[in-house]
């Protein structure tokens, strides 16, 4: 398991990150036996697996069945839990939970932005934190690409060097324009993985469903389909239908 200081190292000897989000036991086995960096149980768990509208509407008590999964499955995978919406509303309240995700078997925590007090608390506390910065699902009034303004821009990129000299060990970069994404990641300690953050990001973080083509809908245009799994698994569920379908009476 890559820990947070081997995991900024790569970084420093120039050698990418490879991110996947995954939500349960079997499919967390399949990411590590592929030799995947680091698994994300990202809180789009409210979206590819509870078929919810918003990542709001997911808290602690879901995150930490499907993360505790996820670590069952890849023991020996760098696993970060992602604080759902209201779950670091507060320094006090973010540590308890980023705690509840470490005892399931978590390395690290993931939130977005930088609230209040919060990373500061968690870091005194020696808790791994993985920052986010560009679009943030959570509280994003649209998903358009953040960072075109040069205002817009200045802004993501101070947050991101704020949270670098706080020693979060690593930053998702999401949904902002490559040159952006290429400017933090020179400015910065961290490692930055990139979901819509340019080729130039030390990693990318890809969600399992869009990779592995697990749905028929649109996928971001930053993302890419590896296999189609959705056509296979219907093609599959057929076949099993005609087995049960053909089978004689007796």
């Amino acid at each position: 398991m890559l820990t947070p200081d081997e995991i900024k190292a790569k970084k420093a000897l120039g050698e990418k990150i490879s991110m996947v989000t995954s939500y349960d036991f079997a499919f967390a086995k399949m990411a590590e036996a592929a030799g995947v960096d680091q698994i994300l149980v990202g809180d789009s768990l409210a979206n590819t697996m509870l078929g919810y509208k918003s990542t709001r509407e997911v808290g602690m008590t879901e995150m930490l069945i499907f993360a505790a999964a996820v670590c069952r499955g890849a023991p020996n995978t760098h696993v970060i839990g992602d604080m759902p919406f209201g779950s670091d509303a507060n320094p006090e309240l973010a540590y308890d939970n980023a705690r509840r995700f470490l005892d399931v078997g978590c390395a690290s925590i993931k939130l977005e932005g930088t609230p209040e007090g919060v990373i500061e608390f968690l870091r005194s506390k020696d808790i791994p934190v993985c920052a986010h910065h560009g679009l943030l699902p959570q509280t994003a009034e649209n998903f358009k690409q953040k960072g075109k303004t040069e205002e817009e821009a200045a802004a993501i990129e101070a947050a991101a060097k704020y949270t670098d000299s706080l020693g979060c060990f690593e930053m998702v970069l999401e949904h902002i324009p490559e040159d952006l994404g290429s400017r933090i990641t020179k400015g910065v300690k961290a490692a930055t993985i990139g979901i819509g953050g340019g080729k130039f990001t030390d990693g990318q973080v890809l969600v399992m469903h869009d990779a592995l083509g697990m749905h028929p809908g649109k996928i971001p245009p930053f993302a890419t389909k590896f296999v189609d799994m959705y056509a296979l698994g219907v093609e599959g569920f057929k076949k099993y239908v005609e087995s049960v379908n053909s089978t004689k009476q007796v």
